[in-house]
């Protein structure tokens, strides 16, 4: 990923034809009052009624302020707010406009009617952004909010599988930077991933870079899944099957369902696995009495809110890189216009090609 810093450039004999940066193609804006005032309390009521459940009262007065500053911004800078199924309630819930897994968020980039984009995600995710709207501003609160998963491969590691592997097509998981996307055939994410693999009407496939995916993968298809070995999710991996059945033990008449980046003895202990897509409407459909959402823990309190009446269980795995967005930088980054998230372009075509080829599947 490449960000682009708010600081001046140094000066130089060309930099009058430099690229300006976000903040001086946009402005900076005066940043707002964030004070926790009876009009603010009045006003943010009605969204604290909806999230009370998982968002403690002691926190909301510090919340609801930058909630309220953050709307108000997205208004000034036609700006939208994409935000992953693993962000916090108070973000999700609070000042999203659009919210889901990275196929949806892919979709909704396309579709973006704004200015500039905002991504409460990962850079991956913002690089994603960037190469299906290379005409707006995307913008990430935090350049540390990375992947493990992502960071497991590079473009050399893609070059090295072409010639181990002649003439086998590679299929990238969104989880992967702009630069191993533009080495790879295609993209595909948890929810589309057995879609995808059996499009492109081939004996034998590799999938990157998660290993757990493509073993999960490999199960339902006649297609043979070649995995990345070094490749897994530092979240999911921690689950175990006998951490599933203790807590099957431990709490009587529990639903799991378990994400496809887990290992598939976690997915066969599981009672559905899915994307985080997949799982949210498993729950809808089905309203289990209790249910355990194997994956980040954040989406459990996510989509606690839409099931009142559904009993959660909590296993908590958090991922260090999505809890690196908050409120407070989300705010920075409207106001000071940073970090804008760009892609070189030799790298972007190819790369953008392979994310379109996903999208236009329709899968």
């Amino acid at each position: 990923m490449t960000v682009m810093m708010n600081t001046p450039p140094a000066p130089s004999s060309d930099s009058a034809t430099a690229r300006p940066s976000a903040a001086e193609r946009h402005g900076v804006l005066d940043m707002p009052s964030l004070e926790y005032t009876d009009e603010v309390a009045r006003e943010m009521a009605p969204l604290y009624a909806k999230v009370e459940k998982v968002i403690p009262p002691i926190e909301w007065p510090f919340f609801a302020p930058l909630i309220k500053a953050i709307n108000e911004l997205k208004v000034k800078r036609n700006a939208v707010i994409l935000a992953h199924n693993y962000m916090t309630p108070e973000i999700y819930h609070g000042v999203a406009d659009f919210v889901g897994d990275s196929l949806q968020l892919a979709r909704e980039a396309a579709a973006a009617d704004a200015d500039i984009i905002v991504q409460a995600g990962v850079h991956f995710m913002a690089e994603t952004a960037k190469l299906l709207n290379p005409d707006k501003t995307v913008l990430i609160p935090d350049t540390e909010a990375g992947c493990s998963l992502a960071e497991s491969i590079t473009a050399a590691d893609v070059h090295r599988l072409r010639r181990e592997y002649p003439g086998v097509p590679i299929v990238t998981y969104v989880n992967t930077s702009a630069a191993v996307k533009a080495e790879c055939d295609i993209c595909c994410t948890s929810a589309n991933a057995v879609q995808v693999v059996e499009s492109l009407g081939a004996r034998k496939v590799l999938l990157v870079p998660d290993r757990f995916l493509a073993a999960n993968v490999n199960n339902q298809t006649d297609v043979e899944v070649i995995p990345y070995q070094p490749g897994r999710c530092e979240v999911h991996e921690r689950f175990t099957a006998e951490e599933l059945n203790d807590y099957r033990a431990a709490h009587e008449g529990l639903k799991i369902i378990a994400h496809p980046e887990c290992t598939p003895d976690v997915l066969k202990a599981a009672d559905y696995a899915g994307s985080t897509s997949g799982m949210i409407k498993w729950v809808q459909d089905n309203a289990p009495e209790k249910v355990m959402m194997v994956t980040e823990c954040s989406m459990s309190d996510n989509v606690a809110v839409e099931n009142p009446g559904v009993d959660f269980i909590r296993p908590c795995n958090l991922c260090p890189y999505m809890k690196k967005i908050s409120l407070g930088n989300i705010l920075d980054s409207l106001v000071f216009m940073k970090h804008e998230v760009t892609v070189d372009p030799k790298i972007a075509g190819p790369a953008r090609k392979a994310v379109e080829r996903m999208v236009q599947l329709n899968i």
